[in-house]
């Protein structure tokens, strides 16, 4: 597999960024070309200039003022710092194109000349570095590569295009917020809504896809587990919370692999647990912080029952009374699964197929990981969304990878640093001819 994607790596290089061009891609790539050296500026800016989720002032207004120098009327401040740009260019349909542009506290470790050195206040107060280690940077350049493109191109196509920056994705509130404030009431309603991701490990110049489930649903649940407390020379007077939460973590652990269906995704982790102050001190109270991920609301509404079920019943096997029950949150604003609508995906393919060649476009499995990119969907009239994958990861890194059998840096990784070229080129003349393909 691995060797097979350093072929494919070479062979993108070699071939160039096209397959096929029409008139209105050779447009596009005419506006790519001549704005290369600017959008790659503009990356590496955004790439030093990271800014935290809710706090993305600078980055919001550094993207106000791209589309307005485009040509299209932009809102801002909806919902925090999301804004939304809206160009018509006669009567035909409505496409929406959204990025993201929040990073994340990470202290970044890639070595590169334009690496951040930002730093910040994360929403408990801690300073920490911050870092696009999800690759924001390289959606947003993407994002305004596009809206140039389209703009150069808008002879050749119909209908209106609005362009979404969205603040607070690595959160699950940005999506959230805007919708909150009255995004589809701000802008004409979208037809289609369109959005694209890196992919740590596919080859830097190709598209990943899938017609289906393309990023699970996000609940982020705390448990707080009651016990009471004592000496820690004198168990049998206490009813210890520690071991208690450990009773409950091992019991969660059987919850997906003896009670959900196997061909049904889900993930229950337990990222955190805090209890305890010393050694000879049994606590009276543990907190647990867990992630559950699911495709199907059924499953999910499977998952938390079953949680629910299993900490109290552990709780009053300890002796705890009905008063000293497991207190379970989950917070708010939950992320729902982002499902690619099956025609609209499939019509892409084959835009894709056609612009980069078959063998630069594959179907990827679904992921268990969050994106709340399905807010764009879930309105008063359902909108169809389609997400697809940006391959970034050069050919070195992968034959790197391959000859010291080690795992290449992933997503929210401190070392994480896509191929910009052809990474970017790819993403815009992908999300062009997506966008040509549906205005008519």
């Amino acid at each position: 597999m691995r060797r097979n994607n350093i072929l494919l790596a070479a062979a993108i290089l070699l071939a160039g960024a096209v397959h096929a061009q029409t008139p209105a891609m050779k447009k596009v790539a005419e506006s790519i070309t001549v704005g290369q050296t600017d959008l790659e500026q503009l990356y590496r800016h955004l790439h030093e200039h990271p800014e935290l989720s809710l706090q993305e002032e600078k980055t919001s207004a550094r993207m106000a003022r791209e589309l307005k120098q485009a040509g299209f009327s932009v809102m801002e401040n909806i919902g925090g710092y999301g804004l939304a740009g809206v160009l018509k260019n006669g009567d035909g349909p409505v496409v929406l194109i959204r990025t993201d542009m929040d990073a994340l506290p990470l202290e970044e470790k890639t070595g590169l000349p334009y690496a951040s050195k930002a730093r910040g206040v994360n929403a408990a107060g801690q300073e920490v570095g911050i870092m696009h280690a999800c690759g924001h940077d390289l959606h947003m350049s993407v994002f305004i590569g596009t809206a140039r493109a389209l703009v150069h191109a808008r002879k050749y196509w119909k209908g209106t295009l609005v362009m979404v920056a969205q603040p607070a994705e690595e959160v699950g509130f940005g999506a959230e917020k805007m919708f909150s404030a009255g995004l589809y009431e701000k802008i004409p309603y979208p037809d289609v809504a369109l959005a694209l991701h890196n992919h740590a490990t596919l080859p830097a110049g190709s598209i990943g896809y899938n017609p289906g489930n393309f990023m699970a649903s996000v609940d982020m649940m705390n448990i707080t587990v009651r016990g009471q407390g004592g000496h820690g020379a004198a168990p049998h007077e206490t009813i210890d919370p520690i071991v208690l939460s450990a009773q409950m973590i091992l019991a969660f652990q059987t919850i997906v692999s003896r009670e959900i269906n196997p061909l049904e995704p889900a993930v229950i982790t337990v990222g955190s647990i805090h209890g305890g102050t010393v050694h000879n001190i049994i606590s009276d109270e543990v907190k647990l912080q867990l992630t559950l991920r699911s495709y199907s609301p059924a499953v999910r509404k499977q998952i938390i029952g079953s949680i629910e079920n299993k900490a109290k019943h552990l709780a009053l096997q300890a002796g705890l009374p009905e008063t000293k029950l497991p207190e379970i949150t989950i917070n708010e604003p939950r992320v729902p699964a982002t499902i690619n609508d099956k025609d609209l995906t499939l019509k892409l393919v084959s835009v894709f197929q056609t612009t980069f060649g078959k063998d630069r476009v594959s179907e990827v499995p679904s992921a268990m990981v969050g994106e709340d990119f399905s807010w764009f969907a879930l309105q008063q009239k359902k909108v169809p969304l389609c997400m697809f994958w940006l391959g970034t990861a050069g050919a070195e890194a992968i034959k790197t990878a391959q000859q010291t059998n080690t795992p290449m840096p992933s997503l929210h990784a401190a070392t994480f640093a896509p191929t910009i070229n052809p990474a970017l080129r790819t993403g815009i003349t992908a999300m062009s001819a997506a966008a040509l393909s549906l205005l008519h």
